[in-house]
């Protein structure tokens, strides 16, 4: 485990925090500062984000959680991701599923994502088309449209919220370079395998995310055994970070019933 960063607090019930793609562990602070008075909140930086170093040979995120979690003596946990960081959450259900006892989940439904939505499409081929040009600048622009959602603008987002995501995707994105081989090996099925998980899960999205996130992540709430679904008005695709209080307040209603 040389190579990955990870936070490691609190004492109690292991709670772990999974960030969303070219995020890192920080995007998770509110939450930490929350929930570690009465948890042991771990909260890793996936290979090739934050303080994690890049790949040097092919890798699962869901493995590379598992082999924390072994390291760290802790499990069952319960494992709460946004966007990636949910994808890994539900694959971990899956692939090992004898150290998760539920999954939360936002703006994803598992690591086989599809896109329809327009607007998604859209701003998915603006922000890909900046990543392979090499222009920093255009791609964590690219980026934070997902964090305003397709109901507003990057400039109608919190200018602090705006500017932590700014500076996470900076340090993430600059860690890659233009061409550099994608070592990320897909868990496959996902979709079709669902039905296994036997524990609970909880989507909790945004109101402003794109319709293909919410939706993707309500599917995976309708096809699992004990799924349910929140929504948190005023918020997109970070939800935890907008709106702090009211994400903090579902989840603990959430972990007091698991």
């Amino acid at each position: 485990m040389k190579n990955l960063f990870w936070l490691d607090t609190g004492t109690g019930r292991p709670l772990v925090l999974l960030h969303g793609g070219f995020m890192d562990h920080s995007m998770w602070d509110d939450q930490i500062s929350f929930f570690s008075s009465r948890y042991r909140v771990i909260a890793p930086d996936a290979r090739g984000h934050g303080r994690s170093a890049n790949a040097a040979e092919p890798y699962r995120l869901t493995d590379d959680l598992a082999a924390l979690l072994r390291h760290l003596g802790v499990g069952p946990a319960i494992v709460a991701g946004v966007s990636m960081g949910a994808s890994t959450a539900v694959e971990a259900a899956l692939e090992h599923p004898e150290l998760v006892s539920a999954v939360v989940v936002g703006g994803a439904g598992t690591g086989e994502p599809y896109f329809t939505d327009p607007w998604t499409t859209r701003s998915m081929a603006t922000w890909h088309a900046a990543m392979a040009a090499g222009d920093l600048e255009a791609s964590i622009e690219g980026f934070m449209l997902f964090a305003a959602g397709p109901h507003r603008t990057v400039g109608d987002l919190d200018p602090g919220v705006a500017a932590n995501l700014r500076r996470m995707a900076r340090v993430t994105m600059s860690k890659h370079t233009v061409g550099e081989a994608n070592l990320l090996v897909p868990v496959r099925d996902t979709w079709e395998r669902i039905p296994k998980i036997h524990v609970p899960v909880l989507a909790i999205n945004g109101a402003l995310d794109s319709p293909d996130h919410i939706g993707m992540a309500e599917r995976l709430a309708d096809a699992v055994a004990d799924g349910r679904v929140a929504s948190i008005e005023g918020t997109a695709h970070y939800p935890n970070m907008e709106r702090p209080d009211l994400y903090n307040d579902i989840l603990d209603d959430f972990l007091r019933t698991v």
